[in-house]
């Protein structure tokens, strides 16, 4: 009796070991992006649709190499309300009938939630890629782009399916257009995020 314990105690034991195992080695499978995404630490986000990021080191042409580079980021194909009353809140409430208190108040929530998606539980994530479209900067100098976690997740859809931003395309910048749409249908329709 004690060895069919004894027996069975060890295949627990191994069965627990193996699950541990698989669990693990799943587990520590990352997401790799493209070779063209560019790796970009996260400074600072401005915005519910709008980041600054340093990229660390980049080289032009095979020959210069330039190194601590900070820019402003705009997400492609969102816009989330401003965080802060200026003359782009003032259009957002024409738009919407909202007053510009309102706009704020909800530009906030925003950009807490994307605060919240560059974080991985208590600790910021330390880097992003960029994942440029055909045109790579605005008429202000930002960088436009498409944001990806190192989990494999694009910002700018988890910002827009969660509920904080409406569909925002300016060609030629157009690739991931029905999607982002798809995903504010389901965010108002489900009153999810600003939509509550």
């Amino acid at each position: 009796m004690k060895r069919l314990k004894s027996t069975a105690m060890r295949v627990k034991i191994f069965f627990l070991f193996l699950f541990a195992f698989f669990s693990l080695s799943y587990a520590s499978e990352k997401w790799k992006p493209p070779r063209d995404f560019v790796k970009a630490k996260v400074l600072r986000v401005v915005d519910g649709d709008t980041i600054v990021i340093s990229i660390k080191k980049t080289t032009f042409n095979n020959r210069k190499t330039l190194k601590n580079l900070k820019f402003t980021v705009r997400l492609i194909g969102i816009d989330t309300p401003e965080s802060k009353p200026n003359r782009r809140a003032k259009l957002q409430s024409r738009e919407t009938d909202k007053d510009v208190k309102t706009i704020v108040r909800l530009g906030k929530r925003a950009k807490l939630f994307t605060e919240s998606l560059l974080s991985k539980g208590k600790r910021k994530y330390s880097y992003v890629f960029l994942e440029f479209d055909i045109q790579p900067q605005d008429r202000y100098g930002r960088l436009l782009a498409y944001v990806w976690l190192p989990d494999g997740r694009m910002l700018n859809k988890e910002i827009i399916c969660g509920g904080y931003a409406y569909p925002l395309t300016i060609p030629p910048n157009v690739k991931y257009e029905k999607e982002f749409l798809r995903c504010f249908r389901y965010a108002r329709e489900n009153k999810l995020g600003l939509w509550r």
